[in-house]
């Protein structure tokens, strides 16, 4: 059976990196911008406009959720978004019945759960999280603390609210999750090293 690792995230918390390089140690697939990429290819829409709507509540014209009837609704925008996120869901299905493989985002936890995937969640203090997209950033780039708490906020916001329309539950709440993992003031590779050590008995 294969082992399919999903990977919600807080913005800065080293989530990503986390996966990579899990998926590097398990010599398993990884799958982050990838899914982006074949999105475009698979839809009418640009890259630019994928990556703008893909981590963001759509904004309907009416209060609904994701799971009630769209049939009374005419909104081309919620539309868009409805045909990206079922192309991504079909996407995503793809890839799990292919191999073993990390995923980050996406809901992946939620629309993978008949593949029964290992579910993450990384986080970590704003201190942490700060100096990591310090390191991150581009020179002339702000890198003030109320500037890039205000960057984590929204980001995490939009990210905590499409995950909430679609899937229907709380984004980051323990209860949705397998394991919760604090990157605080930790070293990303010596997690992932150990992580990777506790799932190799799972993998093919």
């Amino acid at each position: 059976m294969s082992l399919i690792i999903t990977i919600g995230r807080e913005f800065g918390s080293g989530g990503r990196e986390l996966g990579r390089r899990l998926a590097d140690q398990l010599h398993i697939a990884y799958y982050d911008q990838e899914i982006l990429v074949e999105l475009e290819k698979q839809t009418p829409y640009c890259l630019e406009y994928i990556e703008q709507v893909t981590e963001k509540k759509p904004i309907p014209l009416l209060p609904i959720h994701y799971g009630m009837s769209f049939s009374m609704v005419s909104d081309p925008n919620l539309d868009q978004s409805i045909d990206i996120y079922a192309a991504q869901a079909k996407i995503l299905k793809e890839m799990a019945g292919k191999s073993s493989c990390v995923i980050i985002g996406r809901c992946a936890d939620e629309v993978l759960k008949e593949f029964h995937p290992i579910r993450l969640f990384v986080y970590a203090d704003a201190s942490s999280k700060m100096e990591r997209c310090r390191l991150r950033k581009k020179p002339g780039e702000k890198t003030d603390d109320r500037t890039l708490a205000r960057e984590f906020k929204t980001i995490d916001r939009n990210r905590a609210k499409y995950y909430e329309f679609y899937t229907g539950k709380k984004w980051g709440a323990k209860e949705n999750y397998d394991l919760m993992i604090n990157t605080s003031g930790r070293s990303v590779k010596e997690l992932a090293d150990k992580l990777a050590h506790f799932l190799a008995p799972l993998s093919d």
